[in-house]
């Protein structure tokens, strides 16, 4: 409501948003609904659920449709959403072990415990545009392969290969891995929807922090992470990168004892890193963690490296306190927002203060324009 203050600053507030509702609910193609939202822009879905702190794929879709598409938008209003709610109960710690594994690469090993799963994806395809003609001769020789059970039968999946093994566990095996043990000044995880994080933080503010960040934050602080001075990348490879769902939990109020209520679909990625400098272990490799909402694994990968590099950074580096307070797209975004909203009276100050410094060293200007006469102040 930053322009009420303005002469017929409400009546301009109120027609603004008419016009986004009737641009909205008069446009010439029906109106996407909830559910159809959910199964057409997934990704999306996925991404304002994890951004927002929320797992309610209805909820975020329906805020897709009202921000008209802007993921960080959508992702401001179901984190706005979810401020309302009650919190029940606290769930049990989820163990991703247990997850029912619906896509799983694992690019550092060609053949690893368990089958490599590609699942749902165009990871492997040619970026082509697609219009709307090739949209339509897709489906159609779609149906004509639907028409044949024998070219569309799905492969079935033991419980085994829906479970298997991670090659995180391969390595320590081969003794390859750094342990780091569990920290004694951590024994609970960081709530960051309670108190806000700052340095110095322990691991779990830092990966819940990542876990909630803008995907683009965090890519692209990533990107900054593992590029060295002259431009070249450091190496890095990935372990276990996988997507499926892990049971939800919360302790029976009767009986005390842990019952299931659901599943969430998450995305989990194992960066592994060669160490390589003085003081560190060169046989062994550092790995390290990521975890998201949804399937996302640009964020997961990337928390995964940052993870490693947060734990390896000098006392002296920025990159905790980037990691806690400039990769939220709320609190970015908003004060980007925010410069949009009338700053008149501060920018009038400064020009009064321009002015007033050219007068003292005797200089004279321009007469001040209209703009900025005293209507303004």
């Amino acid at each position: 409501m930053g322009y009420s203050g303005v002469r017929g600053g409400m009546e301009a507030i109120l027609a603004a948003e008419r016009l986004v509702r009737r641009s909205r609910d008069h446009a010439p193609a029906e109106w996407a609904g909830t559910e159809q939202i959910v199964l057409r822009f997934r990704l999306a879905v996925d991404r304002i659920m994890g951004e927002a702190g929320l797992y309610h794929s209805p909820t975020a879709a329906d805020a897709f449709r009202q921000a008209e598409g802007d993921v960080l938008e959508a992702a401001h209003l179901v984190r706005a959403h979810r401020s309302t709610l009650p919190r029940l109960a606290v769930t049990e710690p989820v163990d991703p072990d247990e997850m029912v594994v619906l896509r799983r690469i694992v690019p550092a090993n060609r053949t690893p415990d368990g089958p490599q799963l590609l699942g749902r994806t165009t990871d492997y395809t040619g970026r082509l545009l697609e219009r709307e003609g090739d949209l339509a001769r897709d489906r159609a020789e779609t149906r004509t392969e639907d028409d044949d059970p024998a070219r569309n039968r799905q492969p079935e999946r033991t419980p085994e290969q829906r479970h298997p093994r991670r090659f995180y566990q391969l390595l320590r095996d081969l003794d390859l891995v750094v342990e780091h043990g569990e920290p004694a000044e951590d024994p609970e995880p960081f709530d960051i929807t309670r108190r806000a994080a700052r340095p110095p933080a322990p691991r779990s503010a830092v990966l819940s922090s990542m876990a909630r960040a803008e995907t683009g934050a965090l890519v692209g602080l990533w990107y900054r992470s593992i590029l060295g001075p002259d431009g070249d990348v450091h190496e890095i490879t990935l372990g276990d990168t996988r997507h499926g769902r892990v049971p939800l939990r919360v302790v029976h109020p009767h009986t005390g004892e842990p019952v299931q209520i659901g599943e969430i679909r998450v995305t989990e990625a194992e960066g592994i890193e060669d160490l390589d400098g003085a003081e560190e272990d060169r046989t062994r490799f550092d790995v390290g963690y990521g975890l998201c909402f949804g399937h996302n694994e640009r964020k997961a990968i990337a928390m995964a490296n940052l993870d490693i590099a947060w734990r390896r950074a000098e006392e002296d580096s920025p990159l905790e306190q980037l990691l806690l307070l400039t990769t939220d797209g709320l609190d970015s975004g908003g004060f980007l927002e925010h410069l949009k909203l009338p700053h008149y009276v501060t920018f009038r100050s400064m020009v009064d203060r321009k002015l007033a410094r050219r007068e003292a060293r005797g200089s004279t200007g321009p007469r001040v324009p209209e703009p900025f006469g005293e209507e303004c102040r």
